[in-house]
C-alpha cells in the first residue's frame, strides 16, 4: 500500500480513497477498475490499510463479492511495472 499512499499524497487530497471495482464486459466477462474517488456512497464497503491506516480502499457491494479474497500488489521491475490484482475467484484473467 506504500505506492497507493504515495499516489494519494501526489494528488494533494487526503480525503481520496482507492476505489476498486469489477465491471461486466469484454471477452473475459469482467474487467477491473481502480481509481481515486472522493465520492463514497453509504453502502460502499470501506477498509483502511498501511501502518498508520492512511490508505482508504472502497468497494461497491456488487464488486465486493467478486473481489473477496483478491490481493493487490505493486510491481516495479524491468519485466513488469504497475498494479496487479490476483483474484482466486477469477476463472481466467
Amino acid at each position: 500500500m506504500t505506492k497507493v499512499a504515495e499516489l494519494v499524497a501526489a494528488e494533494g487530497d487526503d480525503s481520496l480513497a482507492l476505489r476498486m471495482a469489477v465491471r461486466p464486459g469484454g471477452c473475459s466477462g469482467f474487467s477491473y477498475e481502480m481509481f481515486f474517488d472522493g465520492d463514497i456512497a453509504a453502502d460502499d464497503v470501506q477498509a483502511t490499510y498501511g501502518d498508520d491506516g492512511s490508505v482508504k480502499v472502497v468497494v461497491d457491494p456488487a464488486s465486493k463479492q467478486l473481489l473477496e479474497g483478491a490481493t493487490l500488489d505493486y510491481k516495479d521491475g524491468l519485466e513488469q511495472s504497475g498494479f496487479a490484482i490476483t483474484n482466486p475467484n477469477a476463472s481466467r484473467t
